[in-house]
């Protein structure tokens, strides 16, 4: 596949293939060795690269990028941090003269993504690096470094024009053309943000076949607020979502900010992240809690499922040969929405138990009863006997107590590296527990220790 972008300033044109990735292409065929390998899936960050396009400027994981995503961008590798005569970036300077590198591993991820952040005029640097994992240094005198070179001006060099380029060979060029492709071509396998299918080749070492790289058609981009309710296109990513949250689900949206990290929320996409039908993704819950609705396509016909009813069995949803997700839709507001995360790490980690809650309360008495739950099935799974059961019965902690045993009747979660089914069920309780204190605006926040 002919590829064209721009690396540290110099256009380039490749022929790959279409699962090469970003990584081993800059490490194997340029000798750019700054970038490393590490985990290989996207959780190290030691493979950051900087990637500009129309839309700005963003950390990503080059060991889960393929290659054709990056057509017609600009990429800019830790080598390409240095200026043409060999100038340091200040936040390379800031990383020497606080101490911010020891064995040196991890360091070319940091500085790519603390030149992001540089860029991007950011401050809230325990986020942006997050997604960068450091095992010797530690993390205070490489924060301690972004912060001091907050102030410094932006290098001139790193200021990158978009090339400008030719279509994508052998992929439809808009999103019409792409659904009627799909019909004809029903096993390609459809790439967003490659977080999930990129660690199939990297990890399972699979061959993929036919590939269509969605990040391509903007139309799967569009967020909307339009009669109440978020339109939010397949391709959003959790980055472009996370700001659009924080203005209309605020708990919602502190979920997304512990969503993998930077660099995945850059790149994955809230479509990508309800069609892999993952038990244990942090959308679905969120979303079957505030009654969203999933919009199908399948060449010129649409269809609109409730998104709780996509998910029928394990590794099985309710989409046909040939059909894709467009859409999503969610009321733009739902007051009483709270959303619990809980794993291993605070930060980038794989829910052992997410819970989602929205209940409407009147007048003292339960009227109505959303509550959702990833890791607790083999799918995201409502609590249906707790929500009949709440219904109609006043909202205090002599009913949450009494409700809480159901929880058995709605779940038999499986014992993991994760958790165990005794443990789950409990956290499940305990949300719950917690959700009503979180109503009553009890402090609730788990970073807050208090005696």
């Amino acid at each position: 596949m002919l590829v064209g972008f721009s690396l540290n300033g110099e256009a380039v044109e490749v022929d790959v293939p279409p699962t090469r990735t970003l990584l081993d292409w800059l490490r194997e065929d340029r000798g750019l060795t700054g970038t490393k390998e590490g985990c290989n899936e996207g959780d190290c960050g030691a493979c950051t690269v900087m990637v500009t396009d129309a839309t700005g400027v963003r950390a990503l994981n080059a060991c889960i990028l393929f290659v054709p995503q990056v057509h017609g961008k600009a990429i800019r590798t830790v080598e390409g941090v240095v200026s043409p005569d060999g100038d340091m970036h200040p936040v390379q300077d800031a990383m020497v003269d606080n101490h911010g590198s020891q064995c040196g591993f991890c360091t070319p991820g940091f500085v790519v993504s603390m030149a992001v952040g540089h860029l991007n005029g950011r401050c809230d640097h325990n986020d942006s690096l997050a997604g960068n994992l450091c095992r010797c240094t530690g993390y205070t005198p490489i924060v301690r470094a972004a912060r001091a070179a907050e102030n410094a001006p932006v290098p001139d060099w790193m200021i990158d024009e978009v090339p400008e380029v030719l279509a994508l060979a052998g992929q439809p060029d808009n999103l019409d053309g792409f659904a009627d492709w799909y019909v004809t071509n029903p096993h390609a396998v459809l790439v967003a943000g490659a977080t999930d299918i990129g660690l199939w080749v990297t990890k399972r070492l699979e061959e993929l076949g036919k590939v269509v790289f969605l990040n391509r058609y903007d139309e799967l981009k569009n967020i909307q607020v339009r009669d109440g309710f978020l339109h939010l296109g397949a391709g959003v990513t959790m980055a472009d979502l996370l700001p659009v949250l924080r203005d209309h689900h605020p708990s919602y949206a502190e979920l997304v900010r512990r969503y993998g990290s930077e660099q995945v929320r850059q790149a994955a996409t809230i479509g990508g992240n309800i069609a892999n039908g993952s038990p244990v993704g942090d959308n679905p819950p969120a979303l079957i809690a505030l009654g969203a609705r999933l919009h199908l396509r399948r060449g010129d016909i649409r269809r609109e499922i409730a998104v709780g009813d996509f998910f029928l069995d394990y590794g099985r949803q309710d989409c046909a040969i040939g059909e894709f997700i467009e859409a999503v839709s969610l009321p733009a507001h739902a007051p009483a929405l709270r959303c619990y995360k809980l794993s291993k790490r605070f930060d980038q980690d794989i829910s052992a138990v997410c819970g989602c809650f929205n209940v409407t309360i009147d007048a003292g008495v339960v009227t109505e009863a959303r509550i959702a739950f990833g890791g607790m099935a083999g799918v995201p799974k409502r609590a249906r006997a707790v929500e009949v059961a709440l219904v109609g019965a006043p909202w205090d902690s002599v009913t949450i107590e009494t409700v809480l045993p159901l929880f058995s009747d709605d779940f038999e979660p499986l014992s993991d590296m994760r958790a165990s089914m005794a443990y789950r069920l409990l956290a499940a309780q305990n949300m719950l527990r917690r959700y009503i204190h979180d109503l009553a605006a009890d402090p609730v926040d788990v970073l807050k220790v208090r005696p």
